[in-house]
């Protein structure tokens, strides 16, 4: 904290950067503005100090001005880095095809491609694949049969993607059989007035 700088910019700065980290979009003056229940000008101060001091400590993490507002960037001499990040993340959320697929081999595993599609009814290599691309599935070696077949198992990523310890976090047959799934309303089809269903 420079001598100049008040405790009141201290915190004010604080709260800049926890909603620059949580936004994870531009804002603009007037937003901020409203946030903080402060002027333009203290605002657009406090801002252009933030963007200084982050341009000095030259961390990982830059405040620039974007789109019209301010957001939250990493250093763009950490982009190697950071794209390789991206280029491993699993994304948020999973097909209904790859979910049901993905639960056949936890709970089945190792476990062939065949016996996949045995218990799903449907080709599944476009499936396999993209989950295996995403780092959720692994290939745990060969089966010993004719041919041998590749065997498919669940990864560490697939764990931190459930937030499961371990497999053996995973619900049992029997607790998905405890649980009450409501049934669909019966719809009883309207008379006409002739008495015969529409």
């Amino acid at each position: 904290m420079s001598a100049k700088e008040t405790m009141e910019d201290k915190e004010a700065k604080s709260v800049l950067e926890a909603i620059f980290f949580i936004a994870g979009e531009p804002l603009s003056i007037d937003t901020l503005k409203n946030i903080l229940e402060m002027d333009t000008t203290e605002i657009e101060r406090l801002v252009k100090e933030l963007i200084t001091d982050y341009t000095i400590k030259n961390t990982g993490l830059h405040i620039a001005e974007v789109a019209g507002g301010i957001q939250m960037v990493t250093n763009p001499a950490c982009a190697p880095w950071v794209k390789k990040l991206l280029s491993t993340a699993v994304p948020t959320k999973l097909s209904q095809p790859s979910l049901e697929t993905l639960a056949i081999i936890a709970y089945k595993q190792p476990i062939i491609k065949a016996e996949i599609e045995a218990i799903r009814g449907v080709n599944s290599d476009g499936v396999v694949k993209t989950l295996l691309d995403r780092r959720l599935l692994k290939i745990l070696g060969r089966k010993e049969v004719p041919g041998r077949p590749l065997l498919y198992g669940t990864t560490k990523e697939f764990l931190q993607y459930f937030g499961l310890k371990d497999l053996s976090e995973l619900p049992t047959l029997k607790e998905f059989q405890e649980v009450d799934i409501p049934e669909a309303p019966v719809i009883i089809p309207e008379e006409s007035e002739a008495g015969e269903s529409i």
